[in-house]
């Protein structure tokens, strides 16, 4: 046999060396795609997946925290704030009335609750108007690009405030001239009267104008910013509540003087503490770099405002009853309509003043290092305690210094 023909293959071999065995066929392998069989032949392996991560969760958005525990919404603690100081007006005039007088005809009850109604919106909107203009001050304007849009905000809500003090002040006119004689509707000729008569009518005409200049000043800033002096829209806010307290018991005759310098700087100081207060719960407690530049700022304003209310209060109130001829110190603190509220606005005092007092060593530190806070808790308290605070104040100007 040749060479060549020891080289050719034998037909059978060449059949049997292409086509595998059984066991082989019966075991696949890698090649064309297919994958070996784990061992008991249920499933096979996938070599070509690489091993997967478990799939993460998806993080959710931290949660806001809540404006004095009861809020996350700050239009609604804000209608909270204003509740909370309505109803101690209510509340306060309710328990502090006095029994109607034989002879003279008693106003109606919408006049009786809507006088105090309507001056504690007028307090809140001219409160309101001077924090917003004090918010610009506390942020600073030395980095725009990051308080503008805040502050923008704070602007267009200044527009509704100064509409809200100046709307309750008119009203509030028109109410007074019904008190004044209920026996006859209100007309043009007795509310102009009342205003050109009687003090309190000249008192809140003038404030109504201020809430007129204040809306137009607020309405410009809204469209070119702080082109409008901050300063400017402060002062006019602050400015329209002077007039008030002039009509009320501040313008006894003994110590007139005096007193009417003490209850000016009262309204004052409390006006720009509270205003500024809610400005910046409502507007920073939710802008941390923000806060920490504008809290200590606030803090030093506050600390003046907080000694200045405290001492010009109890001077007012205690002279308001020493001058009294009908009680007597200290007595007349607890058993006269005049004590009691005065009572109850020096306790609010004393509760805000703790609250502050905790914020400034617990929570100004936490604020400066960037943590996590709970200012919105505890500064939002000392908002709705200040609201109850003005309340109280309100019924606290028309309350006679008699005994229950």
């Amino acid at each position: 046999m040749s060479a060549a023909q020891g080289r050719r293959r034998d037909p059978a071999v060449e059949v049997a060396v292409r086509r595998p065995s059984a066991s082989a066929r019966k075991q696949p392998t890698q090649l064309g795609g297919k994958q070996p069989i784990r061992p008991g032949g249920k499933q096979p392996i996938r070599l070509d997946r690489q091993p997967t991560k478990p799939a993460r969760r998806p993080t959710r958005p931290a949660r806001q925290p809540k404006f004095a525990g009861l809020a996350r919404s700050s239009g609604l603690f804000l209608l909270i704030v204003a509740v909370a100081a309505l109803v101690a007006a209510v509340v306060g005039t309710d328990l502090t009335a006095t029994g109607p007088v034989v002879g003279i005809a008693s106003p109606p009850w919408i006049v009786r609750f809507g006088i105090p109604v309507l001056r504690t919106l007028l307090d809140l909107g001219a409160v309101s108007a001077a924090g917003l203009g004090l918010l610009s001050k506390l942020v600073g304007f030395d980095r725009p690009e990051r308080t503008e849009k805040v502050v923008a905000r704070a602007r267009r809500l200044a527009v509704w405030a100064s509409a809200l003090w100046g709307v309750a002040a008119l009203v509030s006119i028109v109410m007074l001239s019904v008190e004044l004689d209920p026996t006859h509707a209100p007309n043009p000729a007795s509310v102009w009267s009342y205003i050109t008569n009687i003090a309190a009518g000249k008192g809140l005409l003038l404030s109504a104008g201020c809430a007129l200049l204040s809306f137009w000043l607020a309405r410009v800033s809204v469209r070119h910013g702080e082109k409008v002096p901050a300063e400017l829209r402060i002062g006019i806010a602050l400015f329209g509540l002077l007039p008030l307290p002039l009509t009320g018991h501040a313008s006894n005759w003994y110590y007139h003087d005096l007193s009417m310098v003490s209850m000016e700087l009262h309204v004052v100081a409390a006006t720009a503490w509270a205003g500024a207060l809610a400005a910046v719960v409502v507007f920073l407690a939710r802008e941390p770099a923000l806060l920490a530049d504008a809290l200590p700022r606030f803090s030093t304003l506050a600390t003046w405002c907080v000694f200045v209310v405290g001492f010009t209060g109890i001077f007012n109130g205690l002279l308001e009853l020493a001058l009294s001829p009908i009680t007597h110190l200290p007595g007349s603190i607890f058993t006269t309509r005049y004590g009691v509220l005065l009572t109850a606005k020096a306790t609010c005092l004393v509760i805000v003043t703790v609250t502050a007092v905790h914020v400034r060593r617990k929570i100004m530190p936490r604020v400066a290092a960037g943590k996590r806070t709970g200012i919105a808790l505890w500064c939002g308290w000392e908002v709705v305690t200040l609201a109850a605070a003005f309340g109280i104040a309100v019924v606290l100007t028309r309350a006679p210094v008699t005994p229950f």
